[in-house]
């Protein structure tokens, strides 16, 4: 799988996804400092890649809706990591099967979006 890194999200969190034999791309490599989330998302889903992030900014611009009612971010699949920067990696390895099984799921379904909220007592996904 390829993963989008946004600004804020810990080097840890791209360590976690390279030992688990995935691609991590930093935001900051392929866009200016400053783009907005728009523009993030839609270079997340151009590129084929899982965008992970530690705001919650994108859950707005990409919310969940039915198929046939989505305008935008059709095939934007989202990790949002809702802990602490020290929690980020290990949460995130600790559901590191579950994000990969939800991507294959998703690949299945009409709907090919992943979404996963990892906090740091709960992982949550949206089917």
């Amino acid at each position: 799988m390829k993963f989008l890194l946004d600004h804020c999200v810990p080097a840890s969190v791209e360590r976690v996804l390279v030992a688990a034999g995935h691609v991590g791309i930093w935001v900051k490599d392929i866009l200016p400092t400053d783009a907005p989330d728009e523009v993030v998302a839609t270079a997340a889903e151009n590129s084929d890649a899982v965008l992970v992030s530690m705001d919650k900014d994108f859950k707005k611009i990409a919310p969940r809706v039915p198929v046939g009612h989505r305008t935008r971010f059709r095939r934007l699949s989202h990790v949002s990591l809702d802990c602490t920067e020290p929690q980020a990696a290990a949460r995130l390895h600790e559901a590191m099967t579950l994000v990969e099984a939800e991507f294959q799921l998703a690949g299945m379904r009409p709907d090919s979006r992943m979404i996963v909220w990892i906090g740091g007592n709960y992982i949550r996904t949206n089917r």
